[in-house]
């Protein structure tokens, strides 16, 4: 994997952060936790510095695992384990880490999930996925397991009660060094994950999508990919969380655009649109060859900016750097929408952060995309129709979304080209 495609570039961070104390320097809030809204509205959902007094933590892991990329090319390696012993109005631990479950909570709910868990972390080194030490070993077993798995968590020292914002997960909440991890239990290894993860010939991509097809869940896949557990064995390595979340949606996404590509062109217009959280996705799919876009606006400025990275039909080799991952979260859902219609079009996505949110990671983008596309459309023949369909459903001026938009403007040149060959074909 070349970690240039996947690594979060210093505006992402800035971006993602999107605070207004901090601006996404995380040393801001990390020497100084009361400046930090997001750990000040943490703070009154959950009794953090009472929780953390202590250096020994029992309960069942999501499951999850964290890899840092700070010093990379050593990691910081961990699972999360509830604070408390029991959690307020929450039954199932699997939810405090899963993604594809959070759209119709709150996001004083999701805080309080978040900062419910203590992260442990272990230094490791990335080629150390084929040589674990006994704590590491751990950290893959629970990262292949399916449910929730019982751990109990030593600390060097009790933790520090900070917040880690960070660009395409979940934020964190406590975390400390691992002295000693157990598990209390027999962890729960789905079987396609235990055969495609045993087999040390398969290649990554192979394994990645061979799991997806067999119904394994995306959050598990990458959770597995990033403790090192798939490809050639004697290439294996532990890949950093925040690159492990695009990695995957990239790979998915190539995988299934080398079929999408085949299908025949969608008919008409198409607007999907869906909102949750702070965040509003609006798809517009157009009569085309497989071309995409995808166009973030964010209202937590104080002059709202909307930017866009594409491509089109041959696809993408470099890094989206102005979307960063939030560029592959969306357009995952897209094209796993296009295979179910077995079609192919044109798309373009609509991101936009409005003044309530907080930062929660890619993840919303991908789930709202999925949302979106699960419902009726508004259906249309034109662009322009289409075009004022989505500025309706927007706060940014439309025009800003337009002048931002290279597709738009290649479609509005290609049809006259288009009207143009078809009149000298009728001749």
């Amino acid at each position: 994997m070349q970690s240039r495609l996947y690594r979060a570039p210093s505006g992402e961070s800035r971006r993602e952060a999107g605070c207004q104390v901090c601006h996404g320097n995380r040393l801001v809030c990390i020497q100084n936790p009361s400046l930090c809204p997001v750990y000040q509205r943490a703070k009154g959902l959950v009794e953090i510095e009472r929780a953390v007094n202590k250096t020994v933590f029992n309960g069942p892991s999501p499951p999850g695992v964290f890899l840092g990329s700070a010093d990379y090319p050593f990691l910081r390696a961990g699972p999360p384990v509830p604070i408390l012993p029991s959690i307020d109005g929450i039954g199932d631990a699997a939810i405090l880490d899963d993604p594809s479950r959070w759209l119709d909570t709150s996001i004083d709910d999701l805080v309080t999930y978040r900062f419910s868990l203590v992260r442990g972390k272990t230094r490791v080194k990335v080629a150390d996925a084929r040589n674990p030490d006994r704590t590491l070993s751990l950290v893959q077993e629970l990262a292949l397991a399916r449910t929730p798995t019982e751990t109990e968590l030593h600390l060097t020292k009790k933790p520090q009660a900070r917040i880690y914002i960070l660009p395409r997960s979940a934020p964190h909440g406590p975390s400390g060094s691992i002295e000693k991890m157990m598990l209390t239990e027999n962890t729960h290894v789905p079987r396609p994950v235990e055969k495609v993860t045993s087999d040390r010939d398969i290649g990554t991509q192979e394994g990645i999508f061979s799991l997806y097809e067999r119904g394994v869940s995306q959050q598990q896949i990458t959770r597995v990919f990033s403790v090192g557990q798939l490809g050639v064995f004697k290439n294996r390595r532990l890949v950093p969380t925040e690159w492990s979340i695009t990695a995957v949606d990239d790979i998915l996404g190539k995988s299934i655009l080398d079929r999408v590509r085949d299908f025949p062109q969608l008919g008409d217009f198409r607007v999907y649109g869906a909102e949750a959280l702070g965040n509003n996705v609006q798809v517009l799919l157009l009569p085309t060859a497989w071309m995409y876009e995808a166009l973030e606006g964010w209202l937590t400025a104080s002059t709202p900016q909307v930017y866009s990275d594409h491509e089109f039909h041959i696809g993408r080799r470099d890094y989206p750097s102005n979307i960063a991952g939030a560029y592959h979260a969306v357009k995952l859902p897209i094209l796993e929408f296009l295979e179910r219609e077995h079609r192919q079009a044109g798309a373009i996505a609509f991101l936009e952060v409005d003044r309530d949110w907080v930062p929660l990671g890619v993840w919303r983008f991908r789930e709202l995309a999925r949302r979106a596309l699960s419902g009726q459309p508004i259906v249309s023949s034109s662009l322009e129709a289409s075009l004022s369909e989505v500025g309706q459903r927007l706060s940014i001026p439309l025009r800003s979304w337009i002048v931002s938009s290279k597709l738009v403007n290649h479609y509005k040149r290609q049809l006259p080209l288009d009207q143009f060959t078809m009149s000298r074909k009728g001749a």
